[in-house]
C-alpha cells in the first residue's frame, strides 16, 4: 500500500488502488505522498510561509503540521549543528505538545534557510551517463549552484529568456550537519550528514554545453533549484542507496531511477567533496540524476516550455510540483 494525500496536503490516507507510479488526479501542491513506513517514523522538518518570512515547522506522524517557532528560530545550519536542540524538537514532537498550524493555503518554502552553498555532482548515475553518451567518470564531477537558485518545492520555475533547452533532473539532496574537512572514511562522511531532501536540478542545456566555459551558465538561472518539501533527518534514512526517484512532465513519467545506480554513493560523495572545499552545516549537495532527462531523448527532444507542469519525488522525502512560466 502507498500513502496518498487527500485534498489537505498535510493529511494522509491509505489508498490501496494506487500503484505509487503515476500522480493521482488532483494531487495538491505542497506535501504529497511518501512511503508509509517512512511516514510512521520520520521527523520531517520544513519551513512554511511567504518567501523570506518562513517559519519553522514539523510534519508529525499523523500528517499534522506543527509549529516549531517557540523552540527554534529557524531551520538552518546552526540548528542542524546543535544536537541538543534537535533532541528537544524530537522530544516535543514525541510528547505531542507542539501547537498545530492551519495548513490551509500555506506555501512550503525550502526546508533549510541561509544555505551557504549548493554543491552538485554531475553524471553520477550509470544510466544517465549512458543516455548522454558520456564515459563513466573516474572521479566525481563537481560544480556549484548559487544558493539563491534555491526556491520552495512548489514555487514557479522560470524558463530563462532565450531558452530552448530547459531540462529536468530529479535528485537526492544531502544536507550537511557538521563542518566537514578532509574526511577519511565513509563512516565519518555519513556522520556529517544532517538529513536528506528532494532537489530539482533544473538545467538549461544550451547555456550549459554550447555557450562556452563551464556548466555554470546553464545551472544558475533563477529558480533553478527547488528544494524540499521536507528535511528528513539522517537517522530516519538508514540506507540512502535504497531510494527510488521519479519525475513526471505533464503527467507522463520521465524518470524512474534508484540511488543504487549511483556511480559514487552518498558517503563517497561527501568524503570526496570535503577534500576540495570545507562543507558547513546547512550546505547542500545535489547527488546527480538518473536516466530519463530530455537531453537523453530522441529528436525532437521534449525540453520544457512555459505552461508545463513537473512533479517529482524521492521515496520517503516527499514530492514537488512546479508550473513553468516565462522569465
Amino acid at each position: 500500500m502507498n500513502g496518498v494525500l487527500q485534498s489537505d496536503p498535510f493529511s494522509w490516507r491509505i489508498d490501496q488502488s494506487s500503484d505509487g507510479r503515476t500522480p493521482s488526479a488532483g494531487v495538491p501542491q505542497g506535501l504529497s505522498r511518501a512511503r508509509l513506513d517512512h511516514r510512521e517514523k520520520s521527523m520531517k522538518l520544513l519551513r512554511v510561509g511567504p518567501p523570506g518570512a518562513e517559519r519553522p515547522a514539523l510534519l508529525d506522524q499523523d500528517g499534522t503540521l506543527r509549529d516549531l517557532s517557540a523552540l527554534v528560530d529557524d531551520i538552518d545550519g546552526s540548528l542542524l549543528a546543535d544536537a541538543s536542540a534537535l533532541d528537544r524538537v524530537r522530544a516535543a514532537a514525541g510528547a505531542g505538545v507542539l501547537p498545530a498550524l492551519d495548513a490551509t493555503g500555506l506555501r512550503v518554502g525550502p526546508p533549510v534557510a541561509r544555505i551557504g552553498k549548493v554543491v552538485c555532482i554531475g553524471l553520477n548515475y550509470h544510466g544517465h551517463a549512458a543516455e548522454t553518451g558520456q564515459a563513466t567518470p573516474a572521479e566525481p564531477v563537481v560544480f556549484l549552484k548559487a544558493a539563491d537558485t534555491v526556491v520552495g518545492p512548489d514555487d514557479t520555475v522560470l524558463v530563462p529568456r532565450g531558452s530552448v533547452k530547459t531540462d529536468w533532473e530529479v535528485e537526492l539532496a544531502i544536507v550537511i550537519g557538521r563542518t566537514a574537512r578532509y574526511l577519511e572514511t565513509d563512516e565519518e562522511a555519513l556522520a556529517h550528514v544532517a538529513g536528506y531532501a528532494v532537489a530539482h536540478d533544473v538545467s538549461e542545456r544550451e547555456f550549459q554545453i554550447e555557450r562556452g566555459g563551464t556548466w555554470d551558465k546553464g545551472k544558475n538561472c533563477e529558480t533553478f533549484n527547488p528544494l524540499g518539501p521536507w528535511l528528513v533527518t539522517a537517522d530516519e534514512v538508514p540506507d540512502p542507496q535504497a531510494l527510488g526517484l521519479r519525475l513526471w512532465v505533464n503527467g507522463e513519467l520521465k524518470q524512474d531511477g534508484h540511488t543504487s545506480d549511483q556511480i559514487f554513493p552518498v558517503a563517497e560523495v561527501v568524503r570526496y567533496v570535503s577534500r576540495f572545499m570545507t562543507l558547513y552545516p546547512g550546505d547542500v549537495i545535489n547527488t546527480g540524476t538518473p536516466a530519463g532527462v530530455a537531453m537523453g531523448q530522441p529528436e525532437p527532444k521534449p525540453y520544457l516550455r512555459p505552461g508545463d507542469v513537473v512533479e517529482l519525488e524521492v521515496d520517503g522525502l516527499g514530492r514537488q510540483r512546479q508550473e513553468l512560466k516565462s522569465a
